[in-house]
């Protein structure tokens, strides 16, 4: 599954922030975008998952021409819903009132409710979290929490993964291990990825980043 992007221009009403932006990412890679604060790296999420009409500079909405196309489909017109396009946060974002497995079941799949089941307890599995299906999610560790968002975002089965910062709230050596736990489910399920960070530690592919500047 290849992601291909052009944002033709990126902006709102009043200042433009890229124009002419193009990349693509064929599966198991990791494209990183970097660049300071306002340069636009996450507004490009946005933009690819279809979620940039919720984001704001100042008192005006963003907006952008882009065509975005998952292996050769043009999904640019379709809900933000119906594009196969996975999230991971700074933040884990999960539901305070579901335990650990109700987080999990809410992203499989409709089907029968043994074989959902079965890939939420394969998911607390390969996150190291067996047994914590029944948790409360405030009882894990930041860490574990993260854990648990990325096997949730996974089994929604998306045809791309979009991360933004998702590593900058862990202390350094739960970064780096989580870091690589990201890295090697994309690289194993053969999913494209854009990563938004400001650490270059972060750059999981050297030929595969993009340096965004401050708009004029």
């Amino acid at each position: 599954m290849t992601l291909q992007v052009h944002i033709i221009q990126l902006g709102s009403a009043q200042r433009v922030l890229l124009k002419d932006l193009r990349f693509t990412v064929q599966p198991g890679h990791i494209l990183t975008l970097m660049g300071p604060s306002g340069s636009g790296k996450s507004s490009v999420l946005a933009a690819i998952a279809g979620t940039l009409g919720s984001v704001a500079e100042g008192a005006q909405a963003l907006r952008a021409q882009a065509s975005v196309r998952l292996h050769g489909e043009d999904i640019s017109q379709r809900p933000t819903a119906q594009r196969g396009v996975g999230l991971l946060f700074q933040d884990a974002l999960l539901f305070a009132h579901f335990t650990v497995a109700e987080n999990l079941l809410f992203a499989v799949p409709p089907g029968p409710r043994t074989q959902r089941m079965a890939q939420v307890q394969q998911a607390l599995t390969e996150a190291g979290l067996q047994g914590y299906g029944e948790r409360d999610p405030a009882t894990l560790s930041g860490g574990q929490r993260a854990r648990v968002a990325l096997m949730r975002a996974l089994l929604a089965q998306p045809r791309a993964l979009l991360l933004d910062e998702p590593f900058s709230k862990l202390d350094a050596e739960l970064r780096d291990q989580f870091r690589a736990f990201v890295f090697d489910h994309i690289r194993s399920r053969q999913i494209p990825a854009v990563l938004v960070t400001h650490d270059a530690a972060d750059v999981a592919e050297p030929d595969h980043l993009i340096a965004l500047d401050h708009a004029g």
